[in-house]
């Protein structure tokens, strides 16, 4: 199981990128992170999805500023096997990363 950084994506500006995908048989324990590395504030969003359009029912984060040189981070994010961790930003200039753990599902 892989552990540290799981996805990084310098995002581009309002479209919703993949970062990260849970893979089958494993739940991760993750945190995400978005570096707005311009010298204007962005918007994000953050999703964890069953696709990679995510549904209004599946954002942790939406339009949440970022001011110039900021960041935003969520911690102790839990996403069960195919989930999808979706990030959009209003900014080229932003980054987003997931560094966690993935752990396999216990046996039934």
């Amino acid at each position: 199981m892989a552990s540290g950084i799981l996805g990084s994506v310098d995002l581009g500006a309002n479209s919703d990128s993949s970062v990260y995908t849970v893979p089958a048989d494993t739940y991760s324990v993750v945190t995400v992170s978005f570096c707005n590395r311009g010298s204007s504030t962005a918007s994000v969003r953050l999703a964890v999805a069953g696709s990679a359009s995510p549904g209004a029912n599946e954002y942790l984060e939406y339009e949440t500023s970022i001011g110039p040189n900021g960041v935003l981070e969520r911690t102790g994010i839990v996403a069960q096997a195919s989930k999808i961790i979706v990030c959009r930003s209003s900014a080229t200039s932003v980054t987003a990363m997931v560094m966690g753990i993935e752990t396999a599902v216990p046996a039934a």
